[in-house]
């Protein structure tokens, strides 16, 4: 081996790292763009509409994690014939996906803005933006299935040079089309909608140029038989399953939020920002962990699947107590940089303990997610949602109908216990495996 297992860990991680902290930016120039319109219904229109969408193709994430898993353990068996043929199945089904999406997208979008319950002006603006966004879901599906190929062969950077030109061309488009061209919450959306494909004809370009370094061929009964994507749906449905799981937690805990009032509401949002802000580094060492760990695994090379895990957990636990301490010393300065409002600070303030602990018990869930999508285990990721759910839900129900209740810090308490226990499940499902599968006197099944 060239590098040791910190560095191949690090220099996997570290383009995934810095490509996270772009899209931040995006969002703030959206909103600095439509935030200086005349009438604040703009602003409203476009967060509605982006909320929609951030649930809806963060549904199929199942593209690219998939795609992972098994490119990965294929290339661990250098077996160039399957590595190519992946891609070429998950650009189909990712196509297919897209398709539907527009083809059903008049009740999807009623359905979804129906949900989110915004005022009838911001909805109005909303269906009008999300009606645009639409167009594009087959080129963001079709992104998904080639990051995700390219991180199978542990190509990071492919991910930082996407993410890169995809915000640079969209944030140079709302500015011409919202400053320039006079456009409103409609500009923002073609802005988006343009970018996106822009990053799918740098995706395909950069794919041509890797097929050229790999043998094997495209077979045409891989890629046209429904039989030879049994394995691909087998995977990508139990994603599928654990992303909704994981959707339906979320929105549980923002509905629970919404109802003890708007600075509750509010305060929780700016909470949740700092869980956001420890996945961006957190998310970077699980993606090396899923490319490294699933060709170790294809290879059978167990000591080496032994080192990248171990190397990814030290990345992970330092990244996690980073978070701890920084959260620690310095969250109410940076609560008083996401509001300005005082209600709203106290409140935050109040339930920043939470985001304290948080790092500690998520950092679990994070780094062996990567291992099993690796391994493609992801009938055990998605058994660990639904016990983290049956946990969850009593513990909120029980925190707020015993005694006096205790409001929104027992919804904090039933949404770590939920981050606990899944933690738990997977850590209880790696121990089985490792010892059972992932070592070296293990027998091949």
């Amino acid at each position: 081996m060239s590098t040791t297992p910190g560095r191949r860990v690090w220099m996997l991680a570290w383009p995934i790292i810095l490509s996270n902290i772009t899209v931040p930016l995006l969002g703030l120039v959206d909103t600095a763009v439509v935030g200086h319109l005349p009438e604040s219904k703009y602003l409203a229109g476009v967060t509605l509409g982006a909320t929609l969408f951030s649930f809806l193709y963060w549904g199929f994430g199942f593209l690219r994690m998939g795609t992972t898993g098994l490119t990965s353990q294929a290339a661990g068996r250098e077996d160039d014939t399957a590595v190519r043929n992946l891609l070429g199945q998950s650009l189909l089904m990712a196509g297919i996906i897209g398709l539907l999406l527009i083809v059903l997208s008049e009740p999807l979008i009623a359905f979804g803005l129906w949900l989110l319950d915004g005022s009838d002006e911001a909805t109005r603006l909303a269906e009008e933006y999300a009606h645009i966004r639409i167009l594009s879901a087959p080129a963001v599906l079709a992104n998904y299935a080639i990051l995700g190929w390219f991180l199978g062969q542990q190509n990071s950077r492919v991910t930082l040079v996407i993410m890169i030109t995809t915000n640079s061309v969209n944030i140079a488009l709302d500015l011409w089309f919202v400053v320039g061209l006079g456009m409103t919450s409609d500009g923002v959306a073609w802005a988006t909608a343009i970018a996106d494909y822009t990053a799918l004809v740098l995706g395909l370009w950069l794919v041509k140029r890797q097929l050229g370094s790999l043998q094997g061929r495209f077979l045409r009964d891989r890629l046209l038989r429904l039989v030879a994507y049994r394995e691909l749906l087998q995977v990508n449905g139990h994603l599928f399953v654990r992303t909704l799981g994981l959707l339906f937690a979320m929105a549980f805990f923002t509905s629970q939020g919404a109802s003890q009032g708007d600075v509750i509401l509010a305060a929780n949002a700016v909470l949740l920002q700092f869980v956001m802000l420890t996945s961006y580094g957190l998310d970077g060492f699980a993606h090396a962990a899923e490319a490294l760990s699933g060709r170790a695994i294809g290879s059978r090379d167990w000591p080496a699947f032994t080192a990248f895990v171990r190397a990814a957990t030290r990345f992970s636990l330092i990244t996690a107590g980073t978070a701890m301490l920084g959260f620690a010393i310095a969250g109410e300065w940076l609560i008083s940089l996401l509001t300005d409002l005082e209600t709203v600070r106290a409140a935050a303030a109040e339930y920043l303990p939470w985001m304290v602990l948080m790092p500690a018990l998520a950092v679990w869930s994070y780094l062996l997610d990567g291992v099993f999508i690796g391994a493609t285990a992801t009938r055990e990721m998605r058994n660990s949602i639904f016990v983290g759910l049956a946990v969850y839900l009593p513990a909120w129900w029980l925190t707020q109908n015993i005694g006096a209740g205790l409001g929104n810090h027992g919804l904090w308490l039933a949404f770590t216990l939920f981050t606990l226990v899944r933690s738990a499940t997977l850590g209880a499902y790696y121990r089985h495996y490792r010892h059972r599968y992932w070592n070296a006197s293990a027998v091949p099944d």
